[in-house]
């Protein structure tokens, strides 16, 4: 006689955000950087024709902020997820570290299987 085991649910918390769901979100945080920067420019065209006490300072700013901004919109456009090594290393890590709960315990608490479509 084989020793039934108990069911165990499948959780899927662990999976990754789809392709488009992860395009979007970058696309339009490269349109937010970007339009700051728009305004970094219009701010600094605003500040030269009101010539403010500290110009030199504020300008300066503008400037950085016109010069930076692309910089890191860039970066942060072309971020992907975590690649699947360290992904990998990470659910070898948590499953190392978990032991077999016993049987009383609530399906919560219990280890559970991840579906990762990239496997």
């Amino acid at each position: 006689m084989v020793k039934r085991q108990a069911y165990q649910p499948i959780l899927i918390t662990d999976a990754s955000r789809s392709q488009h769901d992860q395009l979007r979100s970058r696309q339009l945080r490269y349109i937010v950087m970007m339009s700051i920067r728009a305004a970094c420019l219009v701010v600094g065209a605003i500040l030269v024709g009101v010539k403010p006490p500290l110009l030199w300072l504020w300008l300066s700013l503008c400037g950085v902020g016109m010069v930076l901004i692309p910089w890191l919109a860039v970066l942060l456009a072309n971020d992907g997820p975590p690649k699947e090594k360290y992904r990998l290393a990470n659910r070898l890590h948590r499953s190392q570290r978990d032991e077999t709960p016993p049987r009383s315990l609530p399906a919560e608490e219990r280890p559970h299987p991840v579906i990762d479509a990239e496997q």
